[in-house]
């Protein structure tokens, strides 16, 4: 909310938001002549249906004041949109613009007595938004003067040619700086104290009444090589602090946590154990074969999230180990300290305060742990290469401590932070790589990973050639399909189509001219059934989207360490691909107790950044008393059943919230079914810690024999077909067991009488009973 007041001295309190489908007729209203021979005669529709941002400001009675679009390549024909960087960097080479901190103004219009505010409140918002934003450029007819509005703003840089008549344009930049804060990140002082107490105060008081008012200069003061206290101000007034200790309690995070991505946080050493004895694996083989048998179905069995089998999970993050952590990137990140010293502060988090509790030596708690001798744990000699976040507060101003707080520790390689379930995630950890917790973890708290290498900004997304090959096989040795990701890279760079002619591109991300990501995707040939199979138009208008601007991805994966770069890849591939859509399909794991194609299986960690498409209810058409009437063969046709995730130009910039809060449903009933079914649905919102308890699992998942379907009750809601197309496993973690007891106070369920399973909100739905015979 900000308020606006024009020369005559009126005032309008303004809203900003993004701009939604009935904001277009008072968009058309607000379109001037000057504003077409600035912009050039659009189609609105057509454009914020491929804008990668767009910005409505509205007032108190819901009247649009203004509205700009911002899309990532030109206006005007003056480049095209996959290589528009070597025209801006030959013109202003003191202009480091990239794809990644790059965006142009494609349309601006405003209410003319408020226009000069309208137009500095939407370009705040950008920048805030867009945390790796620094230039927005805006390109004009040569001549055209901006007006009295956009000059205010933006800066002419030089002119650029037409690429296909003599006409020049002129080019003009806004830069973030001008625009938002500009912060100072050094080291904490005591005088500091005055500042930062009433931002701290404001969120939390527990450890002003546990310590004293004064706790926080004693925090200040008490600095020595290992604990360090850092603060950023504002015009010389403090607006945040973090205390970072280089002790970790490595101990007990290697019990609750899978940090081998990571190795363990620590050194790599000759007397490390990273694989388990062949007896273990034996054993552990028949173990896991008991688990799956009906018999033995009161045991635990924890499926993954945002993954459809554990072998995908475990591929993902496994890459984060030895190859690209130890070998690859530690002598990169040497190589390039200056520019990780000297990058831009990006980072914007809203009102937040933090406080570590288990992840310090210091700490005093005591935690015990049930034992877990189900899994080999992987034991590790080297010294720590990890610190800490202690306590963290902020104003709601931008900031990015990340940059000095590794600058205080040369010898550290990961920076890590536990945060409690319910905290909402603010955009500091929203770099940070989220860990796996091990089954028997039962810390309140989350705990995320950031590396070094995080920091650098040199991330370039581009085509596959054949020099990448190498690069390629290293990066994707460990992962479950490296077969198939390879077979498509060396189809791509022999014919760039498949054998029967569909399209094929292949994108890696590279940073210091390292292979760091892959990516495969082809045109998608089925999009007429999507369309009728698929709500696909409750995110895209679909007659604005040409046939070959459909893209199916098959394989994405992305070294753990630049994960935060993942919606950046995503919207370079829409970019240099010429897309403005992109399929997944999640399939089913096993049907009819066989496992279905490789074609079917194949793996992306992106899915937490794709939106999840419902299902449509199909009608069964007589096709044989139709004849000529009947639907097209791709409409009609009987295909495999898979849930589908999709991405798009409009959401390429959106912000997902992600909700930690640990949600436990017991029983797969109809009721929990819905439940979970309507939290993964929500477009806008990742519930990531989602936890279903039932005797049988997660329906679907496990088709049951004949002679079990017997003992239950008939579901008409939900069939086979019906979990197949949601995917639940995807996204919900499943125990099966049987609960037995709950302990409201410690919010914790007992299942099978031994075992815990915490909570923070619990749901009992439970519907499905057994039938007794006659």
């Amino acid at each position: 909310m900000s308020v606006l007041t024009s020369p005559r001295g009126k005032v309008e309190v303004v809203h900003c938001r993004r701009t939604e489908t009935q904001d277009i007729y008072c968009i058309k209203n607000l379109i001037r002549k000057f504003t077409q021979k600035l912009f050039g005669n659009l189609n609105i529709i057509y454009l914020l249906e491929k804008a990668n941002l767009a910005i409505t400001l509205h007032n108190d009675q819901e009247e649009i004041m203004a509205q700009a679009t911002f899309l990532d390549y030109p206006n005007w024909n003056i480049a095209t949109q996959d290589d528009w960087v070597s025209v801006f960097r030959e013109l202003d080479s003191d202009i480091p613009c990239t794809p990644l901190n790059t965006l142009f103004m494609h349309l601006f219009v405003a209410v003319d007595e408020y226009s000069v505010g309208c137009c500095k409140e939407i370009i705040r918002t950008v920048f805030k938004a867009v945390l790796d934003l620094h230039f927005v450029f805006l390109i004009v007819p040569s001549c055209m003067s901006l007006g009295s509005t956009l000059i205010t703003v933006f800066s002419q840089v030089g002119y650029v040619p037409s690429l296909t008549n003599d006409e020049d344009f002129a080019v003009h930049v806004c830069h973030r700086h001008n625009h938002y804060p500009q912060l100072h990140i050094r080291k904490a002082r005591v005088e500091d104290h005055d500042d930062l107490m009433p931002i701290f105060l404001h969120h939390d008081t527990i450890l002003k009444e546990t310590y004293g008012e004064y706790f926080l200069a004693e925090l200040i003061e008490a600095q020595d090589e290992e604990n360090h206290a850092v603060v950023c101000e504002v015009e010389g007034v403090a607006v945040g602090f973090m205390s970072v200790c280089s002790q970790v309690n490595l101990e007990l995070l290697h019990k609750c946590f899978d940090l081998a991505p990571f190795h363990g946080l620590c050194i790599p050493h000759q007397d490390d154990i990273l694989e388990p004895p062949q007896e273990f694996s034996i054993h552990e083989s028949s173990d896991s074969q008991l688990e799956n048998s009906s018999e033995e179905s009161q045991k635990i069995v924890k499926e993954p999230q945002e993954a459809v089998s554990l072998e995908t999970r475990e591929s993902i993050q496994r890459k984060g180990t030895e190859a690209a952590v130890e070998e690859a990137l530690s002598p990169v990140t040497s190589e390039n300290t200056g520019e990780v010293k000297d990058s831009e502060k990006l980072s914007q988090v809203s009102s937040m305060v933090y406080m570590g509790y288990y992840i310090s030596h210091r700490s005093s708690l005591s935690v015990s742990l049930p034992e877990d001798t189900s899994s080999f744990r992987p034991i590790y000699k080297g010294t720590s290469t990890a610190f800490c976040i202690q306590l963290f507060f902020i104003d709601e101003k931008s900031l990015d401590f990340m940059n000095f707080v590794f600058h205080l520790f040369h010898d550290k390689d990961f920076c890590i932070i536990s945060v409690p379930h319910l905290t909402p995630e603010f955009v500091l950890i929203q770099s940070f790589v989220k860990v796996v917790p091990f089954n028997n973890c039962t810390l309140e708290q989350d705990l995320y990973v950031f590396h070094r290498a995080g920091l650098l900004k040199t991330i370039k997304i581009r085509l596959a050639t054949l020099l990448d090959t190498p690069g390629v096989e290293k990066l994707v040795s460990t992962l479950m399909p490296c077969k198939s990701i390879l077979e498509d890279l060396k189809q791509y760079n022999e014919a760039r189509r498949d054998p029967d002619g569909t399209p094929l591109q292949v994108f890696v991300a590279e940073v210091a001219e390292q292979v760091v990501g892959i990516a495969v995707i082809r045109n998608e040939m089925d999009i007429e059934y999507i369309r009728s199979h698929y709500n696909i138009e409750d995110f895209i208008y679909f007659n604005h989207h040409q046939r070959e601007e459909h893209g199916h991805l098959y394989h994405f994966v992305l070294n753990p360490i630049f994960r935060h770069y993942t919606k950046f890849f995503l919207k370079e591939i829409l970019r240099l691909g010429y897309k403005s859509c992109l399929y997944y399909p999640v399939y089913p794991q096993v049907k009819e107790g066989k496992v279905q194609s490789p074609k079917a299986h194949s793996l992306t960690s992106a899915l937490h950044y794709l939106v999840p498409v419902r299902p449509r209810r199909q009608i069964v058409y007589p096709l044989e008393k139709l004849g000529i009437n009947a639907p097209s063969k791709e409409v009609s046709k009987d295909a495999l059943s898979y849930a589908l995730n999709h991405t798009n130009r409009k959401l390429s910039l959106e912000p997902k919230i992600t909700v930690n809060a640990k949600i436990v449903v017991v029983g797969a009933s109809n009721v929990g079914i819905s439940f979970l079914e309507t939290l993964v649905f929500c477009s806008h919102l990742k519930f990531s810690n989602l936890t279903l308890i039932s005797t049988y699992g997660l329906p679907g998942k496990k088709l049951l024999g004949n002679e079990q379907r017997k003992f239950l009750a008939n579901d008409h809601c939900y069939n086979d077909r019906d979990h197949e197309l949601m995917s639940l496993c995807s996204w919900v973690n499943v125990v099966v067991a049987k609960m037995t007891a709950i302990d409201r106070t410690a919010k914790q369920v007992v299942v099978s009488r031994e075992k815990v399973v915490l909570y923070d909100h619990l749901i009992l739905c439970t519907g499905r009973q057994y039938q007794g015979s006659s």
